[in-house]
């Protein structure tokens, strides 16, 4: 590698950049890498080369590369507070990347150089929000609004701290007067709403509480980050499965032998229960669970540029054996990036990706040795968690801004499920949500079995492994606290607002036993 003078660190990052722009993100890095050869205490280009590292799926060594730029820039804004910008969009970087801890560290430093900057406090309290810590953030937030009582957003963000911290009645006056402003964006007349939801739902004004939802719903098809979506990817994306995804295929290499290990797979739609089961999981000493890691992405990408097809169905049948290793190879060498070398010291590997649930066939044909674990939950208590949940764009969330939209996505993949079951060849599990809360030990006693690992009573303080860790899921609060039935038949306070979409939701809880059940959910 070439070493710059340190005055050529500017044209080095110019380089970078442009690679950047064309997508190159291995050729960016380089230049980056170079330009902090040349200037080790040149905060951008660091910050630079970890994004790139960061894009690249390295985030191990780009996070690392992040942290120093942000020690240089705190360093820096404590002598010219001029630079404190700059360490605010580090900041965001590094919560981008679900790096909140680094994030917190940066924020106290922040907010310690700067007492009256808005976003210092904004940042702190996203930090703590996300890391299961709701007092502090509840004191961070409190400043920002102290200095930004008009703001919006700030006001939607310490209702929803509050309400995180069960000051129920404080959160709802705080909705009403933002919801109150005629000036809101569709943005933030869809949080504010939602929020107002969630907490309408704990007071217990539940026909109020769906009103919210609507409201919501409707402010939400203003959003263009909505209109970009694909909404029929999934639906296309299953009708080619379930047409040419047939057992043979899924389970071609069944037979074969590799070198290597295979994960487990924790998936579920949506609410289902996966994020419950990966915490009793992490808990165990003798797992590793990679929360929402999507290393599918880069490997479904991967698999595209090897064998030059288009659909799933015709790349799986392209592929020979040594091709198959070379991606299993490749999701390992992607874990790597991301979790470094403690992914080869855990004796067991959980991959949960909640939404892989769709792909478990693909997953079937690389790693026929694999396990399988599926979170279900009664259909209609998923549906109205997920109608109530904000859920960041793409093409498999688009659909659970609506109410109809949320129930067709849900049956559909669980009628894809139905359908995969007798077509897989690598064993899973079915759990029950409701099995695993009201039968708490006897279940995870047999799923633990299951995965070739011992009981360990680690795994009945699960929630207490969720304060001060940030876990990639709409659940992490409540996998924060003990273990509730609350969520249990939580639909039959919404009952009425089921005779829409009952229809589509009637075969998946016949198919998964729900009917029967449901006469018991008020004894619970």
């Amino acid at each position: 590698m070439v070493v710059a003078q340190d005055g050529n660190v500017l044209p080095l990052l110019l380089r970078g950049q442009a690679a950047l722009q064309r997508q190159a993100l291995a050729e960016a890095s380089e230049w980056f890498a170079r330009a902090v050869l040349a200037a080790p205490k040149h905060a951008q280009a660091r910050a630079c080369l970890g994004q790139a590292l960061c894009w690249q799926g390295k985030r191990s060594e780009g996070l690392a590369q992040l942290h120093e730029s942000g020690r240089l820039l705190a360093a820096q804004a404590r002598r010219d507070q001029a630079q404190l910008n700059l360490l605010l969009e580090l900041i965001d970087q590094l919560q981008f990347w679900n790096d909140y801890s680094g994030a917190l560290a940066l924020s106290q430093q922040a907010v310690q150089i700067a007492s009256r900057h808005v976003r210092a406090w904004q940042l702190l309290a996203l930090s703590y929000s996300n890391l299961n810590r709701p007092k502090p953030a509840l004191q961070a937030v409190q400043q920002a609004v102290a200095l930004a009582p008009n703001n919006a957003i700030i006001q939607i963000l310490a209702a929803s701290i509050e309400a995180d911290n069960k000051l129920w009645e404080a959160a709802r006056r705080r909705l009403e007067k933002v919801l109150a402003s005629s000036a809101l964006q569709p943005e933030e007349a869809m949080r504010a709403h939602k929020e107002l939801a969630r907490v309408l739902d704990r007071l217990g004004e539940y026909e109020r509480a769906f009103t919210e939802l609507q409201a919501a719903e409707e402010a939400a098809l203003k959003l263009p980050a909505l209109q970009r979506q694909d909404s029929n990817l999934v639906f296309d994306l299953l009708e080619t499965y379930r047409n040419k995804l047939d057992r043979a295929l899924i389970g071609r290499w069944a037979k074969a032998r590799f070198a290597d290990r295979a994960p487990v797979f924790l998936v579920g739609f949506f609410r289902s229960g996966t994020t419950l089961t990966q915490q009793v999981l992490a808990s165990h000493p003798r797992a590793l669970v990679l929360d929402e890691a999507d290393l599918l992405a880069p490997l479904r990408a991967e698999l595209k540029r090897l064998t030059g097809r288009e659909s799933l169905p015709e790349q799986l049948r392209a592929l020979k054996l040594e091709d198959v290793k070379r991606l299993r190879a490749f999701y390992w060498t992607q874990a790597r990036w991301r979790y470094g070398d403690q992914i080869d010291q855990a004796p067991v590997v959980v991959d949960k990706t909640t939404f892989n649930f769709i792909d478990l066939g693909f997953l079937n044909h690389l790693f026929p040795d694999a396990k399988a674990v599926v979170m279900v939950r009664d259909p209609r208590d998923v549906c109205l968690s997920c109608y109530m949940q904000l859920f960041k764009p793409n093409p498999s969330t688009v659909h659970l801004f609506s109410w109809p939209g949320t129930a067709r996505l849900y049956a559909a993949v669980m009628a894809w499920w139905q359908e995969l079951k007798p077509r897989l060849t690598f064993p899973w599990r079915e759990i029950g949500y409701e099995q695993a809360v009201l039968d708490f030990t006897p279940t995870y006693q047999e799923l633990l079995a299951f995965l070739g690992l011992e009981w360990d009573p680690k795994v009945v303080e699960f929630h207490r492994l969720a304060s001060g860790q940030f876990i990639a899921s709409p659940s992490a609060k409540q996998v924060a606290e003990p273990l509730s039935a609350a969520s249990i038949g939580r639909w039959r306070r919404y009952e009425r607002a089921f005779a829409p979409i009952l229809s589509l939701l009637k075969p998946a809880i016949t198919a998964l036993g729900y009917e029967a059940l449901s006469g018991n959910f008020d004894k619970i």
